[in-house]
């Protein structure tokens, strides 16, 4: 008996129907296939989420046999190499298998159940972490403490365009770099000599963002006790504390400034090996230090002989941030330097760098060695071909204007809607600054009245390291439209004055 075929061919738009009838060597899938771009041929993609559906919807396809590559080619009017194409995806995917002589066949469950078992293996005791804080909020919630940037002002179309170029780029990588993509750290080096900071690119290690930098010299230090600035970002504590670190807290007032006296008889006698800090925008206040304070602070690393780990994740954030000439510049190259590009170009692009010196720079990579041996070579590809068009500049400049914008109808709303016992910081532009409620109202029941109006604020509850004299929570206007930031700030200040009047009346 000879093989045959019975295929019909209906023409529906951009829509194939195939019917196929029984052969020798096993029942054929009846299929529909289906472009997924109105009014364009067929393409392997095509091909391949049309067989998985049909595939994932129709259990009885199990064992089934697809049609020939050439008929299949022939049938919608493709070559045979497209058609070979998808069902070599298809094998990837572990949808089909391919029969040597006999064709291409639906995969069947493993037919070999697990084992029963007898036993059950003992846990692990876990200590009582907080859990990340979700990304993904209601959409009729109103969140006032988001620090991300709105999606419709990242580059994700030029971030896009350099993905497809680096990926059509012949061969891609099979080892990564542990210290970085050699040709992405000659582009930072060059970019950080731009803004007047002293770098070469055998001292950068690249790193998936601050989080990494922050681990690197921490696993790298001899002796585990870190000075850092509070209230600080709680991804930062809980890092600290779930490593078992000694941390000694200097209190930051962004209204203000610094207590540098205070901070010398904390550093006098709990003695830490590093000071942590962010010299430029903050990241819950938004405080920028001054000159003198940022000279003091480095006198006092040279008289009690502890090092500074400069975090400026933020300052490229705000506008003439060139003018803000941070302590690596000041303080030479032992101030290890660590930036990110997470938030200005998208929140899971987590990329970031150290910038350390010709001393440290073997044991930082050492250190990042052991925690990561290396990080994805193609996403820091990506970022150089970002960065080696341009594209960079360009995005930040406009960047900044929306930002600006953004900001100064906060500070529009802030002064209309609040009363005069709130105050907030000015940090000039950026996606946070700070706001301060007066002491008697209490943030928890201001939390509990706000989320009940559909509003939610920052939980200042885990940011401080020992005592802060702040009172108050960090304020987002990146994220939200304007006409939802305004709407919040509204009801925010409603409740405060309903907070105060009530405090008046008692």
């Amino acid at each position: 008996m000879i093989p045959f075929y019975d295929f019909y061919k209906f023409v529906e738009g951009t829509v194939f129907y195939l019917l196929l009838g029984q052969a020798m060597k096993g029942t054929y899938l009846r299929m529909r296939i289906e472009s997924m771009t109105q009014g364009h041929s067929i393409r392997a993609a095509d091909i391949v989420a049309s067989i998985q559906k049909e595939i994932l919807n129709n259990p009885s396809a199990q064992g089934c046999r697809l049609p020939p590559i050439r008929v299949l080619a022939h049938q919608l009017g493709l070559s045979k190499n497209t058609v070979h194409a998808a069902y070599e995806e298809l094998i990837s995917r572990d949808l089909v298998i391919s029969k040597k002589r006999q064709g291409f066949f639906v995969q069947t469950p493993d037919p070999y159940p697990p084992p029963k078992r007898s036993f059950q293996a003992g846990q692990a005791s876990f200590r009582q972490l907080f859990p990340p804080l979700p990304y993904f909020e209601s959409e009729d919630l109103i969140h006032l403490g988001n620090v991300f940037v709105d999606p419709q002002l990242l580059p994700t179309q030029q971030l896009t365009e350099c993905c497809h170029s680096v990926l059509n780029q012949p061969g891609l990588f099979n080892r990564y770099d542990t210290q970085g993509y050699p040709t992405l750290r000659q582009k930072i080096a060059q970019q950080l000599r731009q803004r007047g900071i002293p770098a070469h690119e055998d001292h950068i290690v690249v790193t998936s963002g601050s989080p990494q930098s922050l681990g690197i010299v921490c696993l790298a230090l001899q002796n585990r006790h870190i000075a850092l600035e509070t209230p600080i970002y709680p991804v930062r504590k809980r890092f600290l504390e779930l490593n078992s670190y000694q941390v000694t807290g200097l209190p930051i007032d962004p209204f203000c400034g610094i207590d540098l006296d205070l901070w010398e008889n904390a550093i006098a006698t709990e003695k830490p090996n590093l000071l942590y800090l962010v010299s430029s925008y903050h990241q819950l206040t938004g405080y920028s230090y001054t000159t003198q304070e940022m000279e003091r602070i480095l006198e006092l690393s040279q008289k009690y002989n502890f090092g500074i780990l400069e975090d400026d994740w933020g300052s490229d954030l705000l506008s003439f941030s060139e003018y803000r000439a941070p302590l690596r510049t000041l303080g030479g190259e032992n101030v290890i330097y660590m930036n990110s590009f997470t938030k200005k170009l998208l929140p899971s692009f987590r990329i970031g760098y150290l910038l350390g010196n010709e001393e440290n720079i073997e044991v930082l990579k050492a250190a990042k060695h052991a925690l990561s041996l290396g990080n994805s070579s193609l996403i820091e590809t990506v970022l150089f071909e970002f960065l080696d068009r341009g594209y960079y500049e360009s995005h930040l400049k406009q960047l900044h204007l929306n930002l600006d914008k953004r900001y100064q109808n906060c500070l529009m709303q802030l002064r209309k809607r609040m009363p005069k016992e709130v105050k907030w910081t000015t940090p000039g532009g950026g996606t946070t600054l700070w706001l301060e409620i007066p002491k008697e109202i209490q943030l928890s029941q201001l939390k509990n009245n706000l989320l009940e109006r559909q509003v939610k604020i920052a939980d200042p509850i885990e940011k401080s390291v020992g005592s802060s004299s702040l009172h108050g929570f960090l304020l987002g206007y990146a994220y939200l439209p304007e006409e939802k930031l305004n709407q919040a700030l509204r009801i925010l200040g409603e409740e405060i004055n309903k907070f105060l009047k009530g405090s008046a009346n008692k």
